[in-house]
C-alpha cells in the first residue's frame, strides 16, 4: 500500500513509458527519481527492464532513502500507450529538413530510421513529416502471456490501461491477476477520453465506466488508484496538455469512487499552475516532461558507454533538476 505521507506531499509516479525498452536510460532515469523522492516508478511490463528499473532503484539507495515500488503497466486492449512508431528512411528526400528528428524526446531518429528501443511511442513524430512517411505500430509486451508475466517479475503494483468501451476485456484481465494470486499492493486504472472521442463519449460517459469497473474490483481488496488520463502520450510539453488533465480532473474528481486520484496524460511543470489550491488531487504522474529534462545528461553518459551514475557531479545536477520539477507537489 502507498506509503503515508506528509500532509503536504502529494503522491509522485515516474512513468518510464508502457512501450519503453531503453534499458539503459531506465536505469538511470530510476536512480534519478528514487533519489529525487517519487512514490512509484511505473515501467514495461518486461523482465530485462524490471531489473533495470531495479537496479537504478537501488543504486540511489546510496544517496536517499527513499523506496519507491515498482508497477507494471498492461492493457486490456489496442492502446495508445502502446505503441512505437516507424518508418522507411530509403523513402526520405535527400534534403528533407528533418523536423521528425527535431521533435524526438529521446533522440531516437537518425538517418537509418527509428531506433525501437528508443521509442517509447509518444507520437510526436507522427504529424511532424511532410510526406506523411511515419506510421505506428502496437507493441504491447504484456500482451500474450499476462500471468507468466506477473509470476516472474513480481511487481509492487499493475496500472490497467483501458477504455470506456472495453468493460468484457477489463473483465478478463482482472481474472487473470486474481488467478495469479500475484500479492499487489495497489491497482491503478489509467483511463480518459481520447480513444472514445469518436463514439462522442464524454465525462459522465467516462465516470460511469470508472465506476463499473471499481465494482468489479472492489471483491479484490485492493487500494486502488484512478489514473485521469487528460491528453495521454501528447508529448507532455505544452501547456494546453496541462489544461486537458486538469480539466477532466476537475469535471470528475469529486465523483469518482473510493482511491486515491491521480493526473496523466499532459501533466508537466505547469500543471500546478493550472490547479486551484483548495481542490488538489492526491497525487499526480509525470511521463514525457520528466525524462525530457533529463535526456541531454543521459545521452552525454550513453555515448560514452557508461551509466549518468558513473560521473557523480553530472548525476547530482540531474537529481536536483528532478527535485525541483517535483518541488511543488512536494509542497502542495
Amino acid at each position: 500500500m502507498i506509503k503515508t505521507k506528509n500532509k503536504k506531499d502529494k503522491w509522485i509516479k515516474f512513468i518510464c513509458g508502457a512501450s519503453n525498452e531503453d534499458i539503459v536510460a531506465i536505469e538511470d532515469l530510476c536512480a534519478i527519481y528514487t533519489a529525487a523522492g517519487v512514490d512509484y516508478i511505473d515501467v514495461a511490463a518486461e523482465e530485462s527492464i524490471v531489473h533495470a528499473a531495479k537496479k537504478g532503484i537501488e543504486w540511489a539507495k546510496q544517496v536517499s532513502k527513499n523506496s519507491p515500488g515498482l508497477m507494471i503497466s498492461i492493457s486490456d486492449g489496442n492502446d495508445i500507450h502502446f505503441r512505437k512508431a516507424k518508418f522507411d528512411p530509403l523513402k526520405c528526400p535527400p534534403h528533407c529538413p528533418r523536423p521528425c528528428e527535431k521533435v524526438c524526446p529521446t533522440n531516437a531518429i537518425d538517418n537509418s530510421g527509428i531506433k525501437e528501443s528508443k521509442c517509447y511511442g509518444c507520437g510526436r513524430c507522427l504529424n511532424s513529416c511532410p510526406l506523411n512517411l511515419i506510421s505506428e505500430y502496437e507493441y504491447n509486451l504484456s500482451k500474450d502471456d499476462l500471468a507468466s508475466t506477473l509470476q516472474k517479475i513480481k511487481p509492487d503494483a499493475v496500472e490497467i490501461h483501458t477504455d470506456i468501451n472495453r468493460i468484457d476485456s477489463f473483465i478478463k484481465v482482472v481474472s487473470t491477476l486474481k488467478s495469479s494470486e500475484t500479492k499487489l499492493k495497489n491497482i491503478s486504472i489509467s483511463c480518459g477520453l481520447h480513444q472514445s472521442v469518436k463514439n462522442s463519449q464524454g465525462p459522465e460517459d467516462l465516470l460511469k465506466a470508472i465506476w463499473v469497473r471499481y465494482e468489479i474490483l472492489n471483491e479484490l481488496n485492493i487500494p486502488l488508484i484512478w489514473q485521469l488520463d487528460g491528453r495521454p502520450m501528447s508529448g507532455d510539453l505544452a501547456p494546453a496538455t496541462s489544461k486537458d488533465a486538469v480539466k477532466l480532473f476537475e469535471r470528475i474528481g469529486p465523483d469518482l469512487p473510493p482511491g486515491l486520484i491521480q493526473l496523466a496524460g499532459g501533466t508537466n511543470e505547469k500543471t500546478h499552475e493550472f490547479l486551484n489550491s483548495n481542490n488538489l488531487p492526491d497525487g499526480i504522474a509525470f511521463g514525457s516532461s520528466a525524462r525530457k529534462i533529463m535526456q541531454p545528461l543521459i545521452d552525454f553518459a550513453h555515448k560514452n558507454n557508461k551509466r549518468l551514475y558513473d560521473y557523480p557531479e553530472r548525476m547530482a545536477l540531474a537529481i536536483k533538476k528532478a527535485q525541483k520539477f517535483l518541488e511543488p507537489w512536494k509542497m502542495s
